[in-house]
């Protein structure tokens, strides 16, 4: 079983997340390739000390990109959207 730091890799904040926070009580991570919906909800759940009531997973392919002639990809990557229960709120950045 993984951490829940190996779980949930770091919190994604856009203007379209923040708008998600503030009417829909939705907040977004970068988690795990490998992690499913129950290890993310236990993940979330355990780190901030709130409770779940629904994840969606999202999965990205990396970009190809080029420098020249020479291509590479950028990394795959995983986004979960967690909604959590009425009156429930995360701190992402409490002491700025």
């Amino acid at each position: 079983m993984k951490k829940n730091r190996q779980v949930i890799q770091l919190p994604l904040v856009t203007e379209k997340i923040t708008n998600l926070q503030e009417n829909l009580n939705q907040y977004a991570f970068q988690v795990d390739r490998l992690a499913n919906k129950i290890e993310i909800k236990k993940a979330v759940e355990e780190r901030f000390d709130v409770h779940v009531e629904k994840v969606r997973t999202m999965n990205y392919q990396g970009k190809l990109k080029r420098m020249g002639r020479f291509e590479g990809r950028r990394a795959s990557w995983k986004k979960a959207i967690v909604t959590l229960k009425a009156g429930q709120k995360i701190e992402l950045f409490e002491n700025v």
